[in-house]
């Protein structure tokens, strides 16, 4: 019975890592998607309603959901006072503090990085420009992201689950 017992706690503590696998893979094209939305609401904010950027990505943040809405949210408090630090540096700390949140990998944080780097430094057009090449970037990743979700999610559950069998039939 207790042979039982472990070989079920086996399986499912397999099959409950190829489902975090799977999950990791559906929330990729997910979060992209929501970081597209964010600077495409970034730079309507930057054109039309000459907002300063740190109220700008204060109420990106607000409208956003989990984990985007932590990332915009520190990163407004980062350049607003006491703190008062750029954008690249202020985006920079706040994606130290809070990117291992998201699904997204080291690509779009290194286009959110060269975004940053432009970001309060120049006049709105220049602005709007690499906000546009940068939504252009990420558009080609969540596309990535999507190939990868509809190859690897179902084999990262399936996998989960047949280590986990292996693993019981290794033991006993």
């Amino acid at each position: 019975m207790l042979k039982l017992f472990g070989a079920v706690l086996i399986v499912l503590a397999g099959t409950l890592a190829g489902l975090q696998f799977a999950r990791q893979y559906a929330d990729r094209p997910r979060h992209i998607r929501g970081l597209i939305a964010a600077l495409q609401r970034l730079e309507t904010e930057i054109m039309y309603g000459f907002t300063p950027l740190p109220e700008a990505m204060r109420r990106i943040g607000i409208q956003s959901k989990e984990p985007l809405k932590t990332l915009f949210v520190k990163t407004a408090e980062e350049m607003s006072p006491p703190h008062d630090r750029s954008a690249q540096d202020a985006i920079q700390r706040a994606m130290d503090m809070h990117w291992k949140t998201t699904a997204m990998k080291g690509t779009e944080k290194e286009i959110l990085r060269q975004l940053s780097c432009t970001l309060g430094t120049s006049d709105r057009s220049n602005q709007s420009t690499h906000i546009a090449l940068a939504l252009q970037q990420l558009k080609q990743e969540e596309s990535v992201a999507r190939e990868d979700q509809g190859k690897y999610e179902k084999l990262s559950k399936s996998l989960g689950l047949l280590l986990g069998a292996l693993i019981v039939i290794l033991i006993f």
